[in-house]
């Protein structure tokens, strides 16, 4: 459609160019050459499917390298996983943007089962992107519950952590992913590698910029 459009734009301009100018028609050759080229730029250079204003993209947030969903069944486990349809409609909104209709998704979901892990997870993240990536007292609020559930699982530490991540809150991030680490069970898991490589990329980049924490060994020798 948007070619279409293009096009169609292109014969208005000719049109008004020779009837409200009164262009000589010697010009009209060239004037319409000019506009056959104008139009082959477009067509090689120009990208008429991305969206036009930044909100459209809202999405990108919850399906960017992170993989927000992939992540939270991953961590969640089968044991842990929500039964209700809700959360299936709520990560339906929250792929297309609409967060605080994903809200409401989950907030039934919990309705329908207060001990519903995956749900209070699904409302943290949900409140976090409504907020345009904020940690808010009702995500947290949303994650305390979910830990509070389950306190040995570490989505609820994951999240929290990412979302400091995206308020430049790198050090209270790597904190809280390292001790969710640690808490993990069984290593070789897929849950527990999904963890272990965060918290190495995350150490990584403290490292490089010399904003690692000292461990807890240091800090003992150095209070000796």
């Amino acid at each position: 459609m948007s070619w279409i459009m293009v096009i169609v734009l292109a014969l208005v301009s000719f049109g008004v160019a020779v009837s409200a100018f009164r262009l000589p028609r010697v010009t009209w050759t060239s004037l319409a050459a000019a506009l056959l080229f104008g139009l082959a730029g477009y067509t090689l250079q120009a990208s008429p499917g991305l969206p036009g204003a930044p909100r459209a993209n809202m999405a990108t947030s919850y399906t960017d390298e992170w993989q927000m969903r992939d992540a939270r069944v991953l961590l969640v486990g089968e044991s842990l996983k929500s039964r209700s349809n809700a959360i299936v409609t709520s990560d339906a909104f929250a792929q297309r943007g609409q967060f605080t209709d994903a809200v409401g998704f989950a907030d039934i979901a919990i309705r329908e089962n207060a001990q519903d892990f995956e749900a209070w997870l699904a409302l943290g993240n949900a409140l976090v992107e409504q907020a345009d990536g904020a940690l808010t007292q009702p995500s947290l609020f949303a994650y305390r519950q979910a830990s509070a559930i389950a306190p040995d699982n570490p989505a609820p530490s994951y999240f929290l952590g990412l979302s400091l991540i995206r308020q430049g809150r790198m050090v209270e991030a790597y904190q809280i992913w390292r001790g969710a680490l640690e808490r993990m069970g069984e290593e070789g898991t897929p849950a527990q590698g999904f963890m272990a490589e965060r918290v190495a990329r995350l150490e990584t980049m403290l490292a490089q910029a010399g904003a690692l924490p000292p461990s807890p060994g240091t800090a003992a020798d150095q209070g000796e």
